[in-house]
C-alpha cells in the first residue's frame, strides 16, 4: 500500500482520469459571472486573512474577470471550521479584490456556506437576486471540480468548468516518477475525500 500510494506515476494516472478537463470559453463578455469556490483562504492565529495552497482559485478568478471573460465575480465561502470563529473567507477576499481596483458593484459575496453543497445553494439564491443569467464560469481546484460540477448540476445551475491548482506533476515521463515520494501521500488525502464525497452526493 505504501509503495502504491507514494508512487508519483500512479497518482498522475489517477488524477488524469479524475480531473475534469477545462472547456474552451467563449469570447469576452459572454459570461455574466465567474463563481470562485472558497477554501483558498483562512485566518491566522491573530485573525488576519491569509491565502493557502489553493490560492490559484483566487488568481484564476481574478484573471477571468480582469480579462473581460465575465462581468461579475462571485466569491462563495464562509467558515468551514468545526469550531468556527467570526472570520468569513469571502468577506476578507473582497477586501483583496478591492485592492486590485475591482469595482464594488461587480463583486458578489456569499459568506454563509460551510461546504460545497452550501456554496451551491447560497450562490444560486444570490445569482437569482442579482438577475445574472447562466451559464457561469465555475472556478475551483482540479481535484474538487468533479464533485462540484455534480452538485451544481443537481441544483440546476449551468456552469462551465474552469479547473485550476492541478496536483499532477508536469513534464514528460522520467524514471524518477516511479520512485516513492512522501509528498504524494498527502495528495491522496484530497482525492480520497473527493471520491467519497462524490459517491455520497450521487446516492442522495
Amino acid at each position: 500500500m505504501l509503495i502504491i500510494f507514494s508512487n508519483p506515476f500512479l497518482f498522475d494516472q489517477f488524477a488524469n482520469v479524475w480531473d475534469i478537463k477545462p472547456v474552451p470559453l467563449k469570447g469576452n463578455g459572454q459570461y455574466s459571472c465567474v463563481i470562485v469556490l472558497g477554501g483558498f483562504a483562512g485566518d491566522d492565529d491573530k485573525g488576519n486573512g491569509v491565502f493557502n495552497s489553493s490560492a490559484d482559485r483566487f488568481i484564476q478568478g481574478l484573471k477571468l474577470f480582469t480579462t473581460g471573460k465575465a462581468s461579475h465575480i462571485l466569491i462563495s465561502g464562509g467558515n468551514g471550521n468545526l469550531l468556527a470563529d467570526s472570520f468569513r473567507e469571502s468577506d476578507w477576499v473582497k477586501t483583496q479584490l478591492l485592492e486590485f481596483k475591482i469595482p464594488d458593484s461587480c463583486i458578489l459575496i456569499e459568506n454563509k456556506s460551510r461546504n460545497t453543497i452550501e456554496n451551491t445553494a447560497f450562490s444560486k439564491i444570490l445569482l437569482q437576486k442579482s438577475h445574472l443569467q447562466s451559464p457561469y464560469i465555475l472556478v475551483t481546484s482540479a481535484f474538487h471540480m468533479r464533485r462540484s460540477l455534480g452538485i451544481f448540476k443537481k441544483a440546476g445551475i449551468d456552469v462551465v468548468p474552469y479547473p485550476c491548482n492541478s496536483m499532477r506533476s508536469s513534464g514528460v515521463f522520467s524514471i524518477s516518477k516511479l520512485m516513492p515520494d512522501a509528498d504524494v501521500l498527502g495528495k491522496w488525502n484530497f482525492y480520497t475525500k473527493e471520491v467519497v464525497g462524490t459517491i455520497v452526493n450521487y446516492l442522495k
